[in-house]
């Protein structure tokens, strides 16, 4: 702590820089001392101060959360993680780290100043550090750098210490935890003195109703989403149809998870990357393959890939043992293997027997089980489950309403209750103004 209070003991210089990385390291108050220092870290106080760190306080990556925040594009996540990767001066700059640097400034208006520098430099700065956080990495920088009277560059172990120590302590403390905070919403709503029920949308009129009547996230299915489109369920032929729906449900006020089937066939990684950046708040991925179970290693290595790209994002690793009537013994190490993977719940859809409900959470511990709503919410709830999906039953009950309700017309009989046109066009209203 003395260290990095000491004036003795400044931080590494970056020598000037016009372009690239090297302009980057020389702008931004992070390596910067003396008069610098201070002109810098008010520019960087001034541009937080507009930023009222409520607003941080958002599912997805943490960056993209705070690059909307400052006014930039939520997908300039990729070149801020490649800075990110060389951003110290002690640390080589990697292929593509320059380009990805010009790309940022031109997100950020393209003038090479200190303005932009700042703005670039909280990303970044961010990057590692709340993604940490998020994964629970205590200290979430755990070293800095400094150097000696003497000369030497000494490696200062943060171990302890209040997060933002010393004289370039961090000056979005407030705004880091609110960032960190967002991220978690998902994850701590398994944690709350009932079950999470979740609701399944098929598109934006679902979700909002949903959300209207008071659910605290929602979540969508594959079936629903193929079924709007006239595509088949479970078949890997909805991945643009199902990112379309998330880019846009990700503008709800409450966290929102999205069936991705069993990765659709594609980088599982990437579409974790993309669908974070969004803003959405987790996935289900399922084990299920053509009527068969993806090799329990090789979906392990799909659900460690998935959180090494989105530590924030929570993966709901779907087991099909019991949908499928596979293998249903071998459901326990699964899921144990899932779990070994990162991943922060399991589903468990078909799953009914209430002694193998009881002993999977006991085997679980504190990783939430998730159930479909095949038995009353709260016999699941007494049995220890902390999440339970209603899949598809709702698209199935709409579609089977809507053809009771044209029957019912034809044949002379009074139609069913529905919601009021004025209260749907209002709430589509509402929902036309907050976007774009």
């Amino acid at each position: 702590m003395d260290i990095l209070d000491d004036e003795r003991y400044p931080v590494p210089a970056a020598p000037h820089g016009a372009t690239g990385v090297a302009w980057l390291r020389s702008h931004v108050v992070r390596f910067s001392e003396g008069e610098e220092r201070r002109r810098r870290r008010a520019l960087t106080t001034q541009l937080l101060a507009a930023v009222p760190p409520e607003v941080l306080r958002r599912p997805g990556h943490p960056v993209a959360t705070l690059a909307e925040a400052l006014g930039l594009p939520r997908d300039v996540t990729r070149d801020v993680e490649t800075v990110a990767a060389c951003y110290h001066p002690h640390t080589p700059v990697t292929p593509g780290s320059d380009e990805a640097v010009g790309r940022l400034v031109a997100a950020a208006g393209g003038r090479w100043d200190e303005v932009t520098a700042a703005r670039i430099g909280l990303l970044v700065q961010a990057c590692a550090a709340t993604r940490a956080a998020v994964r629970g990495d205590d200290p979430a920088v755990p070293t800095t750098r400094r150097v000696t009277p003497g000369g030497d560059e000494v490696l200062v172990d943060l171990t302890g210490l209040p997060f933002g120590s010393g004289r370039h302590a961090c000056p979005g403390v407030e705004h880091a935890h609110a960032l960190v905070d967002g991220a978690r919403t998902f994850a701590r709503l398994h944690a709350g003195p009932e079950p999470l029920l979740l609701p399944n949308a098929w598109d934006v009129g679902s979700a909002l109703v949903l959300v209207e009547a008071g659910f605290a996230a929602i979540g969508t299915t594959s079936l629903g989403v193929a079924a709007a489109h006239g595509l088949p369920d479970g078949a890997g032929a909805t991945r643009a149809e199902t990112l379309a729906l998330a880019r846009r449900l990700a503008r709800l006020p409450v966290p929102v998870s999205v069936d991705v089937e069993a990765g659709f066939g594609g980088d599982v990684a990437e579409l974790a990357a993309e669908l974070t950046t969004m803003g959405v708040a987790g996935i289900n991925l399922e084990d299920g393959r053509d009527g068969g179970l993806a090799d329990v290693g090789t979906q392990a290595a799909l659900v460690e890939a998935v959180k090494r790209v989105a530590p924030e994002l929570f993966v709901n690793a779907r087991i099909d043992t019991h949908w499928l009537g596979v293998d249903r013994h071998d459901t326990a190490r699964r899921a144990a293997a899932y779990v070994e993977a990162g991943a922060d719940g399991v589903f468990v859809p078909g799953l009914r027997d209430e002694r193998e409900i009881a002993a999977q959470v006991e085997a679980l511990g504190d990783v939430p089980l998730n159930l479909l709503s095949q038995l009353p919410l709260a016999r699941l709830r007494d049995l220890g489950v902390r999440r339970v999906s209603t899949g598809s039953a709702l698209v199935r009950t709409a579609l089977t309403q809507g053809v009771r309700a044209a029957t019912a017309y034809r044949d002379g009989q009074d139609l069913p209750a529905a919601m009021p046109y004025d209260a749907l066009s209002g709430l589509l209203d509402r929902w036309s103004g907050t976007e774009g």
